[in-house]
């Protein structure tokens, strides 16, 4: 097959991609860029179609890569990066006063509840917030795992609804 041959098939086969540019674009000028740009690079590539495969195929797989890239290559452009100096977050003065009077009451509240709670939970409680393991406070405490887990779930179940009031 000649190149002039080619050149008019890859002609002859514009009408079909312009739907298919629509589709991608969604955009009546961006698909008539899409569609020119396809055909120049068909043109531009015809030494890469191979005679007797599917010329409109090839063409579709064309605009598909250029859509694709063009698509990429925009999103690119959008990241933007702020290189702006962040000096005056250093150099502010703080003028505020740190007023660790609530947090204290509050933390105070806090072991008040957790005293307040019967002991069959409290102990358990206790232990799990030390930082033991669920199966580490079973065996210390000579009770089934099961029993363990639901008592300290009860525990906290008891504790929100104390400390919720507040």
């Amino acid at each position: 097959m000649g190149t002039s041959e080619l050149d008019q098939l890859i002609i002859g086969n514009v009408d079909f991609l312009k739907p298919f540019a629509f589709t991608l674009t969604r955009d009546t000028e961006s698909a008539k860029d899409l569609t020119q740009e396809t055909i120049y690079k068909a043109l531009a590539n015809r030494d890469k179609y191979n005679v007797g495969t599917n010329v409109k195929a090839w063409m579709y797989t064309i605009m598909r890569n250029i859509f694709i890239n063009n698509y990429r290559r925009k999103n690119r452009q959008n990241v933007i990066f702020d290189n702006t100096p962040n000096d005056f977050l250093l150099d502010h003065n703080q003028s505020a006063v740190s007023n660790s009077a609530e947090s204290n009451l509050k933390l105070k509240e806090i072991k008040t509840a957790i005293n307040n709670l019967p002991d069959i939970f409290k102990h358990p409680f206790i232990l799990y917030y030390e930082g033991y393991k669920y199966n580490e406070i079973a065996e210390y405490l000579h009770e089934p795992l099961g029993t363990i887990k639901s008592r300290i779930h009860f525990a906290r179940k008891l504790l929100k609804e104390e400390i919720s009031r507040y």
